[in-house]
């Protein structure tokens, strides 16, 4: 169970655009044409419309990328993503998104071989024990897990070589070429100077536009949407993605951090007093309605106490499939008390012990990190106490125990160095995308 906990965290970070994929299993909505291109709004198609960017294999300028390929991929990412139900309309929009993401590493690859840029095996092998590692696994044992579920090594080599060669060819043909002037950073270190102690909130919107003609439809489909959303049923993300007509859609919404009176005034109150995690009711702006959801907030250089790095034991319980409420209840009391009665954390071996309950500690979690309700909980115990039980009976009751909180240091200004490196970071890979587009455009890719 840990193994596989640990998997899922270290694939997160290694299959970052696929996961993105997997998390919203849609395309994104289309924008209007330019109007230089004269596509009618409506257009019929001559043949069929399912392009062929659906099929199984590729040629990327005569390298070939065979059906095994995306299906080892395939099984990585969902691997990644296990417990969450994908309909066969998602995994087929997964798949494509797959294919595009392995035609990118070819394309990625050969642009490193073509500016003279090896990457040893010796190098691919390295990086990939460390993956290993990082989940206490060797090279030799992740091998076996990857097989066992589908997937292959040679799948995650892979994109560690695509990776690696990418990365490389950014420092040569990119980093060399960017600016970065004083000027620039010392007038950021100035606004962030002049923001001090003001709040800045994570957001996220849905846009539905709407006439004067359609405007009672749209409000109905909006209030339909925002109840799905906030009873669980739907994904503010994948709704972004299909539904929203605003510029973030691609981006499952997301605003990034800003403060609220930077947001139209029809949304500043309503980001104000949303508590994190939660969403709004569907707003009246300007052409249409805004659903609004505030993932997280801060106040601009001043330390937060939800960024304390937290050492806690969870013990859980597990029910028999068929378990009632009612049947699990009076052992989901045990574990309660056990856990209030216990002594702390040093107890807390024995208790689940006696209760049956798995063991579980980590010593790197933030407050910020646990969902909103728990981060509200955690910030009132002190060493010892632990949360009331959460869970289901389904998937484990849980509780956790605070053994040790490292606050937050006082929060400074960045450094100039630390400004610098940002938005130099921040146009390098702006001139990546742009880099990897041309690739794309020049290259020739056939699908079989």
């Amino acid at each position: 169970m840990m193994k596989l906990a640990r998997f899922r965290g270290a694939a997160l970070m290694l299959t970052g655009s696929l996961l993105a994929a997997a998390a919203l299993a849609q395309n994104a909505p289309q924008s209007p044409a330019p109007s230089n291109l004269d596509i009618p709004a409506n257009p019929q198609f001559f043949g069929d419309a399912d392009p062929s960017v659906r099929k199984a294999t590729a040629l990327v300028n005569n390298e070939i990328i065979t059906g095994t390929d995306i299906d080892h991929r395939m099984a990585l990412v969902l691997m990644a993503n296990q417990g969450r139900q994908i309909s066969p309309q998602d995994m087929q929009r997964l798949r494509a998104q797959t294919l595009r993401n392995l035609v990118d590493e070819s394309l990625q690859i050969q642009a490193a071989q073509a500016a003279e840029i090896e990457v040893k095996d010796a190098d691919i092998n390295r990086y990939y024990e460390r993956y290993a590692a990082s989940m206490q696994q060797t090279g030799e044992q992740m091998s076996r897990y990857l097989a066992a579920n589908g997937s292959s090594a040679a799948s995650v080599k892979r994109q560690i070589k695509a990776e690696i060669a990418w990365t490389r060819l950014q420092g040569r043909e990119i980093e060399p070429f960017v600016n970065v002037s004083e000027d620039e950073v010392r007038a950021i270190i100035d606004r962030l100077n002049a923001s001090k102690g003001q709040t800045e909130y994570s957001v996220s919107e849905i846009y539905l536009p709407a006439t004067p003609q359609t405007e009672a439809q749209v409000q109905e489909q909006a209030n339909a949407l925002a109840a799905q959303i906030a009873q669980g049923a739907a994904s503010f993300e994948v709704a972004a993605n299909r539904l929203s007509q605003a510029s973030t859609a691609a981006r499952g919404g997301d605003l990034g951090w800003v403060k609220a009176d930077q947001l139209p005034a029809e949304l500043t109150e309503a980001v104000r007093s949303l508590p994190v995690g939660q969403i709004s009711r569907p707003i009246k702006v300007a052409g249409g309605y805004s659903i609004i959801r505030v993932s997280d907030s801060r106040q601009v250089l001043t330390s937060d106490p939800r960024d304390a790095t937290l050492s806690l034991l969870q013990l859980s319980l597990a029910f028999p499939a068929g378990t009632t409420r009612d049947q699990a209840s009076g052992k989901v009391a045990q574990l309660a008390q056990a856990t209030q009665s216990m002594g702390g954390c040093g107890g807390a071996a024995a208790a689940a012990q006696r209760l049956g309950a798995e063991l579980v500690s980590n010593d790197t979690t933030r407050v910020r990190d646990l969902p909103p309700a728990l981060q509200d909980m955690i910030l009132k115990l002190d060493i010892g106490q632990a949360t009331t039980p959460f869970g289901s009976v389904e998937d484990g009751v849980r509780v956790l125990v605070l053994c040790g909180r490292d606050d937050p240091e006082q929060a400074a200004t960045p450094s100039f160095d630390q400004v610098y490196a940002q938005l130099n970071e921040q146009r390098v890979n702006l001139r990546a995308q742009r880099y990897l587009r041309d690739l794309r455009r020049d290259a020739v890719v056939e699908y079989r």
